[in-house]
């Protein structure tokens, strides 16, 4: 059962960065595409970045600018590094790997951003 570990989130203060990482504990065929989606409190889960198997990306408004994906194929990773945060980013963030039969999941991290 393959599982995704998140890892690199925390507190930061507005104007800070952090950056997130997705590792899946084994391998995945047929990827089609890796994302990260965040909910905030009392909000829905929305879309933040993805980046498809050919390496295009694509970005919610709220964060073009700010955030960047990537992604290490070799390793099954991907990467979320977020620069210039603001409270709104405040959220739990996901990561999820979409292959060709399967969408798998992380468990989530918190990311909150506050002075």
């Amino acid at each position: 059962q393959v599982q995704l570990v998140e890892s690199g989130g925390g507190l930061v203060q507005p104007g800070g960065s952090l950056r997130l990482s997705c590792a899946a504990s084994g391998s995945i065929f047929g990827i089609v595409g890796m994302s990260w989606f965040r909910q905030a409190p009392g909000k829905q889960r929305e879309l933040v970045a993805v980046i498809s198997s050919s390496a295009v990306t694509n970005y919610a408004d709220s964060v073009k600018g700010r955030f960047t994906i990537s992604r290490d194929n070799a390793k099954n990773t991907v990467y979320l590094q977020m620069n210039n945060l603001k409270p709104e980013d405040t959220a739990v963030y996901y990561c999820n790997i979409a292959a060709a039969t399967y969408a798998y999941w992380g468990q989530g991290i918190q990311v909150t951003v506050s002075s």
